[in-house]
């Protein structure tokens, strides 16, 4: 205990734990009321302070951060709102014969005190997405946004601290530190997004508390083009999935698998489609996001100078500006197995293709590695998507189309074991941060209450009958 009342954050954690059973009693229309708060704030009174903040941050365009990060959250709220009071009804379950005389329901509860890390790629969509399932199901909350986008935690700071009470929802800011001070606390619940080696360093701390948690991962999201697919609608699909956030998104395209047949068009239609997208110029284009920092930055050049001596063919973009952490759009083919390119998860602007030339090649070569966040696949042979989607394992997909997933708030979101654990999103955010209680409640004598000791001959054949028959 001397421990932990020495951790920074522990006045803030137990002030949050005395107020969880306020907080978790408050009614649907309480919680429908804060939910419509958070709407509020981010739809009309912080959503140009957004915008400026993610723009010093990476560059973000407006509109980009309108679609990517304050759209996704209020559709989150609005399915929400809509959905609420049935989410928290008592959910009745069928009472097996052998209990005759009692009913039985399912009461999801609130967890208690939740930690919610979240990063720096879609900081505003990824710390307010599961904020909005914490409230939904009534717990309280502290929020340890990334350093690594300090704009747009300053502003997320200034809307929880105008919402709430510190007791309900807090958010603090700093370093690796915090986090480090933050996991050392017994929360009822982590949800954290970041990257698979993180991941793992959170779920260790977690389970010196028991604490349950959802993890939002990543990993290496295959994109499949068989012959049959409409190359065109393919191309320009894969680059605004690729490229969006200058590809710092974890369901982005992380390389593509592509029938040989389709190279050369293929090559042809990205650097139209670049164009198109983005200019010639991308580094002039409103349009064009930049590298989170110097560091990530930094990694990524490497891998662009790695695939120029390893004998890997850059067939478009490759160049890079150090002093803005511009990197331009970049198509990669033929890099090796062992480069960092096919090893790492990207995380930005370059598209490595490796090229097949029967379906079963990329179907073995995603099973050859870890389940990835998300699968994508164009095609119009029905034959080829089923033997695909039957024959590998991802987290999500999409059939020619990337990212939409992520906006149907009645699909689970999530990965599969170093992709993630646990779902998130609508209904499966809600029970991320709920406990489904089970209760039973006898209202009439029952047939176990016939079977107390001491035990009979009569008893002896009623439970005969039961293990026959019930």
């Amino acid at each position: 205990m001397e421990e932990l009342e020495d951790n920074p954050f522990y006045g803030i954690f137990n002030r949050q734990k005395a107020n969880q059973l306020n907080i978790g009693n408050t009614t649907y229309k309480e919680r429908l009321k804060k939910l419509e708060a958070l709407k509020n704030a981010l739809e009309v009174d912080y959503k140009q302070k957004l915008r400026e903040a993610l723009y010093a941050d990476f560059k973000k365009p407006f509109l980009e951060t309108d679609l990517t990060e304050i759209y996704p959250v209020l559709t989150e709220i609005k399915f929400a709102k809509s959905n609420l009071k049935s989410w928290m009804k008592d959910q009745k379950v069928d009472t097996p014969l052998a209990l005759l005389g009692a009913s039985s329901y399912i009461k999801h509860e609130p967890k208690g005190v939740c930690l919610i890390i979240s990063p720096w790629n879609f900081p505003i969509n990824l710390t307010f997405g599961p904020l909005v399932s914490a409230i939904a199901a009534g717990n309280t909350v502290i929020l340890k946004p990334s350093e690594m986008t300090p704009n747009a935690s300053k502003v997320m700071s200034e809307i929880i601290t105008a919402l709430f009470n510190e007791d309900e929802v807090a958010l603090v800011e700093g370093q690796v530190e915090v986090a480090e001070n933050l996991l050392k606390l017994p929360f009822n619940h982590i949800f954290f997004t970041g990257s698979p080696q993180v991941g793992k360093i959170v779920m260790k701390a977690a389970s010196k508390h028991l604490s349950s948690v959802t993890l939002e991962l990543g990993g290496k999201s295959p994109t499949i083009i068989d012959a049959s697919a409409n190359l065109e609608k393919a191309v320009e699909k894969i680059i605004f999935g690729k490229f969006t956030n200058a590809g710092q998104t974890c369901i982005a395209p992380d390389y593509v698998l592509l029938h040989s047949s389709l190279k050369e068009k293929f090559t042809t239609l990205f650097k139209s489609k670049i164009a198109e997208f983005y200019s010639d110029q991308a580094e002039q284009s409103e349009s064009y996001c930049r590298i989170v920092n110097q560091k990530h930055f930094e990694r990524l050049t490497s891998y662009i100078e790695e695939a120029k001596h390893n004998g890997s063919n850059i067939a478009s973009g490759g160049a890079f500006n150090a002093s803005d952490n511009y990197i331009e759009p970049t198509l990669v083919f033929e890099a090796p197995e062992d480069s960092k390119l096919m090893q790492d998860e990207i995380f930005g602007p370059i598209l490595p293709v490796k090229l097949y030339s029967n379906l079963q090649e990329p179907v073995d070569y995603i099973n050859s590695k870890e389940k990835p966040l998300a699968l994508y696949i164009y095609s119009k042979n029905k034959k080829h998507i089923n033997y695909i989607m039957d024959n590998t394992r991802a987290g999500s997909g999409c059939v020619n189309h990337n990212l939409l997933q992520f906006l149907n708030h009645n699909l689970p979101f999530g990965g599969s074991n170093n992709s993630g654990i646990g779902k998130s999103h609508g209904f499966f955010g809600f029970e991320a941060f709920s406990n489904r209680r089970a209760f039973m409640k006898q209202h009439t004598i029952g047939a176990t209450d016939l079977l107390r000791p001491p035990y009979t001959n009569f008893k002896q054949k009623l439970i005969d009958l039961t293990l026959k028959w019930f």
